[in-house]
């Protein structure tokens, strides 16, 4: 699954994710060095509102321990306490393209590399800290044993299948409230005139071109009622995101492997 992680700091890549791609043009390929026009957005337009269940958190006090002790490793930004809590063998990485990771590398350093650990910016760290502080968990189909997070919310394939029909999107471009009751706002300030109220739905997601190192507070919506407005940042997840998976190993818990990338 594909956009940022859920809630928390590495949401904010989704501004970068959800930017249009360039458009692609077989005369003109991308060896031309020419920037491409981006893609064309479909235009805002009222949309059936399609229910979402969030995610149960995990009841499992042991994944509640493992995920102090990653919080802290990525506070400290601890590499050598970090590959102890990764699978010494048989990580895999999961992607659109098929299975990214390199055996010939260890488990440690594929997982760095799936994360951007040794980005300048911190990006890995921030996944990290972002996968500490969810605490949801969900069975990995492809691997015994296996559970992945965050978990993906309950809802109508079917449905959400139309829904992205009938409004000419992606499924990248849609997320839902944490909680029900989310104001939508005229403008992009806590105290600016509330213009709609969403409820536990899909939500459509706009676009934004990131401005500056840090990411803004509040980010542009469509609500069912085909209104724009902004709605905090950290109060939307998305549907589509990529996983860290992790493996019960008797009482403890270790990295086992990721689902995400090109």
């Amino acid at each position: 699954m594909r956009w940022a992680w859920a809630a928390g700091a590495a949401m904010a890549v989704l501004l970068g994710t959800l930017a249009p791609a360039p458009a692609q043009n077989a005369s003109e390929g991308a060896s031309s060095g020419e920037k491409q026009p981006p893609a064309q957005l479909a235009p805002p337009k009222p949309y059936d509102p399609v229910p979402v269940k969030p995610p149960v958190p995990s009841d499992d006090p042991s994944f509640a321990a493992f995920r102090k002790q990653l919080a802290d490793v990525a506070q400290r930004k601890d590499k050598a306490a970090l590959q102890k809590l990764v699978v010494s063998q048989g990580f895999f990485w999961e992607s659109d393209s098929g299975d990214k990771a390199n055996k010939k590398r260890s488990s440690f350093d594929n997982f760095a590399a799936a994360i951007s650990l040794n980005d300048e910016q911190g990006s890995g760290w921030e996944v990290l800290a972002s996968a500490a502080g969810d605490p949801t968990l969900e069975p990995d189909e492809n691997h015994k044993g296996v559970s992945c997070g965050p978990a993906s919310p309950q809802l109508d394939e079917g449905a959400f299948e139309a829904l992205i029909k009938a409004t000419g999107t992606d499924a990248e471009e849609w997320g839902y409230p944490q909680t029900a009751g989310l104001e939508v706002r005229a403008a992009a300030q806590p105290n600016a005139p509330v213009i709609e109220t969403l409820g536990l739905n899909l939500v459509r997601v706009l676009p934004e071109e990131p401005v500056g190192p840090s990411p803004p507070a509040m980010i542009r919506v469509v609500g069912p009622s085909g209104k724009v407005g902004y709605v905090p940042l950290a109060a939307l997840s998305p549907v589509v995101f990529d996983q860290i998976c992790y493996v019960k190993d008797g009482g403890s818990w270790k990295i086992a492997g990721y689902s995400g990338g090109d």
